[in-house]
C-alpha cells in the first residue's frame, strides 16, 4: 500500500520502505513537511467525482471573502503581477474590517473552524473542476494543505505546550500562508513549490 502526506504530497511507499505503514511508529513524521503519520491518507485508485453544482444562490460572509482576496493575492505575488496584488490585497483588507471583532476565542475554536475550512474547500473544488476553473481549484488545494498543517501545529501545542517552540524560529510562505517551525525555512515550500526566499521570519508570541 501507499501512503500520502496531504500537506506535502509525499508518498509512503511500502515496498520500497520494506515497512508496513502500519507498524511505524506512533511519531512518525513526514521527512519532507513534519506532518504527523495519523495525517497521512491511504492511496485508492481514482474514482470519478461526481459534478454537483450548487445552482442556488448563497451569501458569502465578509470572512471567506477577505480570505479569498488574500490568496488571490498571493496567487498574483506568485506570478510577478505585482499591481493585481495590490488591489487584491486591497479587497481582502476591506472585507476584513467588515469582519466583527471576536472577543474571546480558544484552540478548540479555531480548530472547529478549521474542520469547517476543509468542508467548505471540498465543495469549491468540486464547483470549480465543473466549471474547469484552475485558479480557484489551485487556492482550494492550498488552503486546505494550509489548513491541515496549522491543524498539526495546534494539536502538538495542546499536548506540549510552547516546548515544542523552545529554540525554533517560526517561517510562514508569504505565498501560500504554510507555516514551517524549524531552525532555517525549507528550500521549497511543500504546497506552492517556491523557493525559501519567499518564507517571512516570524517572532514567537508569548
Amino acid at each position: 500500500m501507499k501512503y500520502k502526506c496531504p500537506i506535502c504530497g509525499y508518498i509512503y511507499d511500502e515496498e520500497k520502505e520494506g515497512v508496513k505503514f502500519s507498524d511505524l511508529d506512533g511519531d512518525y513524521v513526514c521527512p519532507i513537511c513534519g506532518a504527523p503519520k495519523d495525517l497521512f491518507e491511504m492511496l485508492v485508485e481514482k474514482e470519478e467525482v461526481n459534478k454537483v453544482v450548487d445552482k442556488d444562490m448563497v451569501e458569502i460572509k465578509p470572512l471567506y471573502l477577505a480570505a479569498i482576496f488574500s490568496n488571490l493575492a498571493r496567487g498574483a505575488l506568485k506570478q510577478y503581477r505585482y499591481e493585481e496584488e495590490k488591489l487584491f490585497l486591497e479587497l481582502a483588507d476591506y472585507f476584513t474590517n467588515l469582519v466583527p471583532n471576536i472577543k474571546e476565542a480558544n484552540i478548540e475554536d479555531v480548530l472547529s473552524l478549521l474542520n469547517e475550512d476543509k468542508n467548505l474547500y471540498e465543495k469549491t473544488d468540486k464547483i470549480a473542476l465543473e466549471n474547469n476553473d484552475r485558479g480557484t481549484r489551485r487556492i482550494c488545494t492550498w488552503g486546505s494543505k494550509v489548513s491541515s498543517a496549522i491543524k498539526t501545529i495546534l494539536n502538538k501545542y495542546q499536548k506540549e505546550g510552547t516546548k515544542f517552540l523552545e529554540g525554533k524560529t517560526i517561517y510562514q510562505c508569504s505565498i501560500c500562508g504554510f507555516i514551517y517551525i524549524g531552525d532555517v525555512p525549507p528550500q521549497i515550500c511543500p504546497v506552492c513549490k517556491v523557493g525559501s526566499s519567499k518564507f517571512i521570519k516570524g517572532d514567537l508570541v508569548k
